[in-house]
């Protein structure tokens, strides 16, 4: 999930990860990403003592997942008339996947902070002032982009949020490991992120506040005022 085109992304990761739970699949991903050189279903059928339509099948999976490109190269070497077909190969994609339960968003934090570190330094505003800055602008864009409620939008980033009375608690912090090591820095990024998502919802009646307790975020969305 990138800083500036915020995009959900945990979902899907979590269908890869299942893709490889399958032995077959995860022998042939394998395979496929210790190769120098993209593999053909053939040769991947043949390492692995496996029927070719059961090879093209688990790889075809891979490829829907995104874990594995599909690149066409005609492995004779000629081109032109009667060279033949390209064949269809396999090789690692650039996909990264994560998936931490519970969730964690230490990229966001990480490019948040990236960004405020290279601001400060370009402009000589003090690092702190561009991170909260920035992390209200980023709150703004999601809560602007989502046609949902406050509730699901944190839902969906991973809050975990919880009804209590007429508030709303986060049960967990994206950020823990930091905001553990950090407290003051990566509380003071996580409040202006959730003043940004409800200015970006336009919901007038909670408010972001600190509110540390044991187990929970930091921050706690009361009614305003």
């Amino acid at each position: 999930m990138g800083v500036d085109d915020p995009k959900e992304v945990h979902g899907t990761d979590i269908s890869a990860v299942a893709a490889l739970d399958e032995p077959t699949r995860r022998k042939l991903y394998d395979h496929v990403v210790r190769q120098p050189n993209p593999v053909s279903r053939d040769e991947a059928a043949a390492a692995l003592g496996l029927a070719r339509q059961t090879a093209a099948f688990h790889l075809d999976r891979l490829a829907d997942e995104s874990l594995l490109d599909v690149v066409y190269e005609r492995r004779s070497g000629r081109s032109g008339p009667g060279a033949g077909r390209p064949a269809k190969l396999y090789r690692r994609s650039l996909r990264q996947v994560a998936v931490s339960l519970p969730d964690r968003r230490y990229e966001l934090a990480g490019r948040l902070l990236a960004q405020a570190v290279e601001e400060s330094a370009a402009t000589g505003e003090p690092v702190r002032d561009v991170l909260h800055r920035r992390a209200e602008e980023l709150g703004t864009r999601l809560g602007g982009q989502d046609d949902a409620g406050v509730f699901d939008l944190l839902e969906r980033h991973g809050f975990e949020p919880r009804r209590e009375g007429d508030a709303v608690v986060l049960a967990n912090c994206p950020f823990h490991a930091l905001a553990r090591e950090h407290t003051e820095t990566v509380c003071g990024m996580n409040l202006r992120l959730l003043h940004g998502v409800l200015r970006g919802l336009h919901e007038t009646g909670l408010e972001a506040r600190l509110a540390p307790s044991p187990g929970r975020c930091c921050v706690r969305l009361e009614p305003a005022v």
